[in-house]
């Protein structure tokens, strides 16, 4: 069985002060790419689980957001292979993919053949962290303080460290 990280995107992998509604919106924090080209040397793989609910509610097409996720994959390529992304598109809390239900997670564990048990929910947002602990990962909690996560940090960069040493 392998192990993972599982990414949130808006606030953990790009700044997200303004909503990302094209690719020229996408924006990389800084130490993301260190950070990945570690955990993937690590042999952790690197998957990317993210609420887009502007799709729902017509911010944003499927398309356009595909265009931005190729373009994220693009730039992280020379330093990490992302298995997948996957997200969901809904608004609505009471949706059953939308964060903090660990749905999109499980469904990449099966897929995967991932040891949930070794591995990781990156997030900035309680959310994150409640859908990490509700699939039976560990979880990462970037910015604010949160009790339940096992690792806090103030960026990815930080939280990638705490967990390899």
């Amino acid at each position: 069985m392998n192990k993972a990280l599982f990414l949130d995107r808006d606030g953990v992998i790009n700044e997200n002060e303004k909503p990302i509604n094209k690719p020229e919106d996408f924006k990389l924090y800084k130490g993301v790419k260190e950070a990945l080209s570690k955990a993937q040397e690590n042999e952790f793989e690197i998957f990317v689980v993210t609420n887009q609910g502007g799709i729902e509610i017509g911010h944003i097409t499927v398309e356009q957001l595909n265009n931005i996720h190729e373009k994220m994959i693009e730039m992280l390529r020379p330093y990490c292979n992302i298995r997948e992304i996957k997200f969901c598109p809904d608004y609505h809390l009471d949706s059953g993919c939308r964060k903090p239900s660990p749905k999109m997670i499980l469904e990449l564990a099966e897929r995967y053949n991932i040891n949930l048990k070794e591995s990781y929910m990156i997030g900035d947002r309680d959310t994150d962290i409640e859908a990490g602990k509700r699939a039976g990962c560990k979880t990462g909690k970037i910015g604010k303080f949160n009790v339940d996560a096992d690792v806090n940090g103030k960026n990815l960069y930080d939280i990638v460290n705490n967990i390899i040493n």
